[in-house]
């Protein structure tokens, strides 16, 4: 589960890259049960909007995947952390590589420079939205704006004929 934002146009983003098998708009992190979008929206139930990812890793490695989740957002700004609707976050119902990849992928950014303010944790549950928000932009005919961070990019993917080398740093 990531969250970056409104769950809208990161789910359209999302549901583009090679791999992705579906998706699904709903929350995580907070503290009530089966809360709806206006519960959220209330910002009294302390949940994420997220996007609920399933993909073929075979097709799209995990580290590609949130790759892409980091360029797609401001990872840097605490949208109430621990409790926002809009914060960064990368959720799972248990401990798995998903956040592992996650924990290990924010430790390079910090040695880069960067501060990041991306929640990474185990969750007890994820509430499905309401219908009328499972692919909303598609559904609308609308391309939401893309934020396309390529430092993130050249951070995290090395092309191939380096990779093993040991000759190119990458900055």
């Amino acid at each position: 589960m990531l969250g970056s934002g409104c769950f809208w146009g990161r789910e359209y983003h999302l549901r583009q890259l090679p791999g992705v098998i579906g998706t699904q708009v709903g929350f995580a992190g907070g503290h009530t049960d089966s809360p709806g979008y206006h519960d959220v929206c209330s910002k009294d139930t302390g949940h994420a909007e997220v996007v609920a990812v399933r993909y073929d890793p075979e097709v799209l490695p995990t580290e590609q995947l949130l790759t892409e989740f980091f360029a797609l957002h401001n990872f840097e700004i605490n949208r109430g952390k621990g409790t926002g609707q809009y914060r960064s976050a990368v959720f799972s119902l248990r401990e798995d590589e998903q956040l592992s990849v996650a924990r290990s992928m924010i430790d390079t950014l910090r040695e880069r420079g960067f501060d990041p303010a991306t929640d990474v944790n185990v969750v007890p549950a994820f509430y499905r939205a309401e219908a009328r928000h499972q692919q909303y932009c598609s559904a609308r005919g609308l391309t939401p704006k893309r934020r396309n961070d390529d430092r993130i990019r050249r951070l995290f993917t090395l092309p191939e004929s380096t990779e093993n080398t040991g000759n190119q740093s990458v900055s």
